[in-house]
């Protein structure tokens, strides 16, 4: 009876000390996901965007599009055998709460060292702050809601970036898995093939190991070699896409001057000296996409052979004869991204896209694609007064611009103040997330949801940033007996090892977290 008294509670103990540390999260964990449940309810059907149709298309197909990567129709394809959006919709809302659980994991790990154990609450509640926007960001819960890559890929980001920072001292395995995610995160958007790089380059620093180095490049290069291979069957080309320098042209039409570039007559289709503009359209999206497009001077326009290479001689003689009308571009759309109110750019439609819509409906392109993939659950529907109560709530709650730039503000600081430790654990999240925005404003154009990807980032970072480094204290040093009596073998042993003097305190720490800032050493824990 005693054993048993004691042993439940143990359990109790232990389980009001779970509660006292993340109990607030998971309140906040079970707000975010009731706010899903209650969009499912409002909308049964999934929303649509421009480039819904293509990835539907090649799950269906399961081939790969020429415009763009096609890991989000691999995505698709293997939810393809539940015949069901609702499946589709409840996984890629399970993947943003996800996304949110692994920045509270990491902001919580980070912060629990430094804080004295009768404070067991106060990293848990700072954690839980900071994941808020995460979790409850109505555009990033819209998002989730669109056939669209962009949930999908920030989670595979999240995922690969929480492997390389939960241990600095990576062993192998872990490089493979984050190289994985990583490549995987790539092929569903282009745009983590150069974040690909930031995350070597954070690891090197960081000091990570070159066995776990060398394994992340290698099994990330494992899945890019066997989707151009796949890509090359279906196309005829050992590629990713056929179109990769077709949006950084898009970029630099912005500002291009013909009169000081001088293309060749082959290339000078593409420019736009004299046309007329619309004031409500971006110019990449005109160039792209309007009526007056160059592309559509060539046979199979965006398709033809020969676009990507001459679109890309374009951009890049524009690139280099303008070199600072590129910079300053890039610099006002990366501002952008911290502006308080939402603009009608690139279109009105495009932007009306990323809203919750008052009724629904689909159209004759998008039924051709939806009923073959998910039958009845393709009809469009919006049930009241769910649908008024989430378009109310997307109204109010999201991430304003100044707030954005207030967590990268802080993961700035967090970096400079780390200074000597070459920005710390601050500096893979801050990195991430300052090149998730200006990336896509160098090689594409602004788009309001290239930005919702960078917010976990930078509330990982803005949370780390307030992480301290534990006081460790020192122990006495406890002088050794003397014996006066030294023992002496009487026998000598030829085949007798020869062990060498070991310092005081060496220690073989293979496998052990050596990250400072996250543990107290095991000699100061027993003191």
């Amino acid at each position: 009876m005693g054993a048993d008294r004691g042993r439940l509670f143990g359990i109790a103990r232990g389980g009001g000390r779970f509660l006292l540390a993340h109990g607030l999260f998971l309140v906040v964990l079970g707000g975010s996901i009731a706010v899903r449940w209650v969009v499912m309810l409002g909308y049964p059907s999934p929303l649509w965007f421009g480039d819904s149709p293509t990835y539907l298309d090649g799950a269906l197909k399961f081939e790969p599009a020429r415009l763009r990567p096609s890991g989000y129709s691999v995505f698709l394809w293997l939810l393809k055998p539940f015949h069901s959006f609702t499946v589709v919709l409840s996984v890629q809302h399970a993947l943003g709460v996800l996304t949110g659980v692994m920045v509270y994991a990491l902001v919580w790990r980070g912060l629990r060292a430094g804080w004295p154990r009768w404070w067991t609450w106060a990293p848990g509640a700072l954690a839980t702050l900071v994941t808020v926007p995460v979790l409850y960001d109505a555009y990033q819960i819209e998002l989730e809601h669109l056939l669209m890559s962009d949930g999908l890929f920030t989670f595979l980001l999240v995922a690969g970036i929480t492997v390389v920072m939960w241990r600095r001292r990576m062993s192998w395995w872990t490089g493979a898995l984050a190289g994985l995610l990583l490549a995987f995160s790539a092929l569903v958007r282009s745009i983590g093939l150069p974040l690909l790089l930031v995350v070597l380059l954070c690891m090197l620093i960081r000091r990570a190991g070159w066995r776990a180095m060398a394994a992340t490049v290698v099994t990330a290069a494992i899945p890019f070699v066997v989707y151009m291979s796949w890509f090359q069957e279906a196309h005829g080309k050992f590629a990713l896409t056929t179109t990769d320098k077709v949006w950084l042209y898009g970029r630099t039409v912005d500002f291009a001057d013909c009169s000081i570039i001088k293309p060749r007559p082959e290339v000078a289709i593409f420019c736009r000296d004299g046309l007329p503009r619309d004031p409500d359209v971006a110019p990449a999206f005109q160039a792209l996409w309007g009526w007056n497009s160059g592309f559509k001077q060539l046979p199979g326009k965006m398709y033809n052979p020969d676009a990507n290479k001459l679109a890309g001689e374009f951009a890049m003689a524009a690139i280099t004869k303008q070199p600072g009308d590129y910079v300053a571009v890039i610099w006002r759309d990366t501002i952008r991204s911290f502006e308080w109110d939402r603009t009608y750019y690139p279109t009105r439609g495009t932007v009306e896209q990323y809203e919750f819509p008052v009724g629904a409906s689909l159209t004759s392109w998008q039924a051709m694609y939806a009923y073959p993939y998910g039958g009845e659950t393709s009809d469009a529907r919006v049930v009241e007064p769910h649908g008024a109560w989430v378009r109310d709530y997307q109204d109010r709650f999201f991430m304003r611009g100044p707030y954005l730039g207030a967590l990268m503000a802080v993961g700035l600081l967090g970096v400079l103040v780390r200074a000597r430790r070459l920005g710390g654990d601050v500096l893979l999240p801050f990195g991430v997330s300052l090149a998730l925005l200006v990336v896509p404003a160098a090689t594409a154009d602004f788009d309001y949801r290239y930005i919702l990807p960078a917010i976990p980032f930078a509330a990982l970072a803005a949370g780390l940033t307030l992480a301290r480094r534990p006081r460790t204290a020192v122990a006495p040093v406890v002088p050794k007996p003397v014996s006066l009596i030294k023992p002496v073998s009487l026998i000598k042993r030829k085949d007798a090892p020869v062990v060498p003097p070991q310092a005081d305190g060496e220690a073989d720490d293979e496998g052990m977290d050596d990250d400072a800032d996250d543990e107290p050493s095991r000699q100061n824990a027993e003191t």
